[in-house]
């Protein structure tokens, strides 16, 4: 792997982190969400880090926001299906838990990111 500048972003960094969470929370959802909640998840989560890796790579304020704002939207994408896996009883208020302070954090790190580019 090579040295780019995304990887000095404490953003990137905390929102893999989140990635890897999200991969764990979701290995305990059913089978037969695997196309569903499971795949929706997974692909809302990497397109985090993902966005803000390819922000970072742009020569423009304007681009590099656009990323910062697809990658919170993506964010907003997960709460919303966290709390439909939580209604539907696939995980619990303390499976969030141990998700939410880090997801919080990397909101309010990409809000900031966006405000200052």
């Amino acid at each position: 792997m090579i040295n780019l500048k995304h990887k000095n972003l404490d953003v990137w960094k905390l929102s893999v982190k989140l990635t890897t969470q999200i991969y764990d929370l979701t290995r305990a959802l059913p089978n037969h969400e695997l196309y569903g909640l499971i795949s929706q998840l997974r692909r809302a989560a990497v397109s985090v880090p993902s966005n803000i890796a390819e922000g970072a790579a742009q020569k423009s304020s304007k681009e590099r926001r656009r990323f910062y704002e697809i990658a919170r939207s993506s964010l907003v994408e997960i709460d919303t299906q966290l709390e439909i896996a939580r209604k539907l009883s696939y995980i619990t208020k303390k499976d969030l838990a141990n998700v939410e302070n880090d997801f919080e954090h990397t909101f309010a790190m990409l809000s900031n990111l966006i405000k200052s580019t």
